[in-house]
């Protein structure tokens, strides 16, 4: 382009004065332009400056290029033909600083005409110099009502310094930090769906390094599935940096064994249960079951549903699991093809004070849910478990194991496929810790955590849905299904991220150890020592090895439990669930609780 303006004021000046020299001249006057401007202007590192950003240096810069470039030719010229050419020599240079500064000098009122009409908005900084990045720097330049782009930063060393979408690439993500403080930059956005979580984790950290604001795009399958575009900007959520990819379901072996079919839920209101109707939704069920205790999330999940303008009738119950009849009833009015139990008392500290209400519920609740299930000759029936029913140190994983005992059981004397499926927790549901967290941020802290080692599994809860329904389609009767939970994360790491995420640093938001609550265990487990012989049936679903079941123990808990004090009551549980463990395993479980 520069060769181009200098061919142009050269002519200029030659129409603007008469001049005596040949074309040869001419061309030979030409050429040592050329020469002496490059020259100078690779000795002045006029191609690396940022021009959108140009003051009077860069101003004093151009007139020493265009000083010298002049005065060296029109010397070469009169050594050459003894010639000497005063006037063209000042017009010359007076046209060609005119369009060089004029050329530069544009961008930049080019960017304070952007900035005048963007009061307000926030300088923000691209990360991801790819066509989803171009993409949204055109788009927010548009209108973005708060937002306006300045800058890309990408890794590809062929990108760096190069222009898209009019904004130039400024460096790598490693240079994030003295960038942002130099730009005065306000917002960043990570531009890239196709990220993988694992780097989106590495990338996040270098942001977090800003104590600026960072938000993303969604992920391409989000983008390919039409759920979202991309503008669609959204926050970095938790979840986000688990490193865990999408899962992808077996469509068609879901879709045999629901499509067409009743399908009943229970606890249909909860995280898990409501989140389960949304993705069987999908399948193209010809009624579903809304059963629930709890009228208002019921309510709820049925009008949520109805938006998702399926064809499914959608059929709301109020019921309580613990009421043996009444299920009975349930299933033979509606005749349901495959039952989903999610239904259960999932808190710890709350069942620790109340162990009778985790037996009414967890272990009553789900055989009754079971023999109502049997008797109406249900095809599937899938109960939801935990990682907690593991080695139980608590009386909720105690009674989530005794309920798997009773469905197991339930397989051998049905023809009804009964199989429990067990996760860890879940981002997002009403009882984890997220919600907790995100409350005590809002508060100005502390965030509290009960010991700095303690680690959990985490899922989503599509992707541990996903997983249930998955699941089902495999069951061939009385399996303990496990799901791929991915890495254990742990909870302090999960409470920095969280306050990062939130726009704060841990010196605003501090992390306040509490010590570990009864029947909280440091880590949990996903098999036993009994049902180690684990079999891989999906990439992210195993079967764990079936342990011995206690049955008439069990039933005779139930029978007697309303005798027996909370704390008689609280050991029994442990006691049975733990029972078919090894001495070792035994003495590992009442360290445990000591330690609780």
């Amino acid at each position: 382009m520069d060769a181009g303006l200098l061919f142009g004021s050269f002519i200029c000046t030659y129409l603007l004065l008469p001049t005596s020299f040949s074309n040869l001249q001419a061309i030979i006057i030409y050429s040592l332009s050329l020469l002496f401007y490059y020259t100078f202007a690779y000795k002045q590192k006029f191609y690396e400056q940022l021009w959108s950003y140009a003051s009077l240096r860069e101003f004093f810069i151009i007139l020493r290029i265009v000083a010298t470039t002049v005065c060296l030719t029109m010397i070469t010229y009169f050594m050459l033909f003894k010639a000497f050419l005063p006037q063209f020599t000042i017009i010359y240079g007076l046209v060609l600083l005119i369009v060089l500064t004029s050329s530069r000098y544009g961008v930049r009122v080019y960017r304070e005409r952007i900035q005048e009409l963007a009061i307000n908005k926030k300088k923000t900084l691209i990360i991801g110099a790819g066509s989803a990045g171009g993409m949204l720097a055109k788009q927010l330049m548009q209108g973005h009502d708060q937002l306006i782009p300045v800058g890309f930063i990408d890794d590809d060393y062929r990108k760096q310094g190069l222009y898209l979408a009019g904004l130039k690439v400024l460096g790598k993500v490693e240079q994030l930090n003295e960038i942002v403080q130099e730009m005065a930059i306000e917002h960043l956005i990570i531009a890239i769906p196709s990220l993988k979580k694992e780097e989106l984790e590495i990338i996040f950290h270098q942001c977090a390094k800003t104590n600026v604001k960072t938000q993303t795009l969604p992920f391409i399958e989000d983008i390919v599935m039409g759920e979202v575009k991309v503008n669609h900007i959204r926050d970095v959520k938790v979840e986000d940096l688990l490193g865990r990819e999408p899962i992808l379901l077996e469509d068609n072996s879901i879709s045999e064994y629901i499509a067409n079919q009743t399908v009943l839920v229970s606890g249909a209101g909860g995280s898990i249960g409501s989140e389960i109707c949304r993705q069987i939704l999908k399948f193209s069920p010809k009624r579903l079951i809304l059963l629930g205790h709890g009228e208002n999330s019921i309510y709820s999940i049925r009008l949520e549903l109805e938006d998702m303008q399926s064809d499914c009738e959608l059929i709301p119950v109020i019921a309580d699991i613990q009421d043996k009849a009444r299920m009975i009833q349930i299933m033979k009015i509606y005749q349901p093809a495959v039952v989903y139990h999610a239904a259960a008392h999932k808190h710890v500290p709350l069942m620790e004070e109340h162990p009778e209400e985790a037996v009414k519920n967890n272990m009553i609740g789900t055989r009754n849910m079971a023999e109502a299930a049997h008797q109406s000759q249900v095809n599937v029936f899938v109960m939801v478990s935990t990682d907690k029913a593991v080695n139980p140190t608590s009386v909720m994983g105690s009674s989530k194991r005794l309920a798997e005992m009773l469905v197991q059981q339930m397989n051998k004397v049905s023809t009804t496929r009964f199989v429990a499926v067990r996760f860890g927790n879940v981002l997002g549901s009403r009882g984890s810790v997220i919600p907790l967290f995100k409350k005590q941020i809002e508060k100005g802290g502390p965030i509290t955590v009960t010991h700095p080692d303690m680690v959990r599994y985490f899922m989503t809860i599509p992707e541990a849905s996903r997983l249930v329904l998955q699941a089902g389609a495999l069951a061939l009767g009385g399996e303990i299904f496990i799901l791929d939970m991915g890495k254990p994360v742990r909870i302090y790491d999960l409470a920095k991220n969280l306050i990062k995420l939130s726009g704060y640093t841990t010196q605003e938001i501090n992390i306040k150890f509490t010590g570990i609550r009864k029947g909280e265990k440091l880590f949990e487990e996903l098999l036993n020592k009994e049902e180690m012989g684990i079999q891989q049936i999906h990439p992210h679903i195993y079967i764990g090895k079936s342990a011995t079941l206690y049955i008439k123990e069990i039933e005779n808990l139930i029978d007697l439990y309303p005798l027996m004090s909370k704390e008689e009551l609280r050991e029994r549980l442990l006691s049975l669930a733990n029972r078919s463990e090894t001495p070792e395993k035994k003495q590992e479980v009442a360290n445990m609780l000591s330690l609780s």
